[in-house]
């Protein structure tokens, strides 16, 4: 699973879900999907979100470690 931190960074700012959906052009409910790890976004919609919050994709989206090793 792909972790993220669009929660914190949002918050950071002061944006709320609409405002993030707003900027990068897609829907409130795709924003909470993403949040949720319900919904894991395209390549291009990652780097979306990131130039959005002028950040690295790496500092929005981070691999969960496996626990096994």
């Amino acid at each position: 699973m792909i972790k993220n931190r669009l929660k914190v960074l949002r918050a950071e700012r002061d944006w709320t879900q609409a405002d993030l959906a707003e900027r990068v052009g897609i829907s409130r409910q795709a924003v909470i999907s993403i949040e949720k790890y319900k919904y894991t976004p395209s390549l291009e919609l990652a780097f979306n979100i990131a130039k959005a919050f002028n950040v690295s994709i790496n500092e929005v989206f981070v691999p969960e470690e496996d626990e096994e090793q």
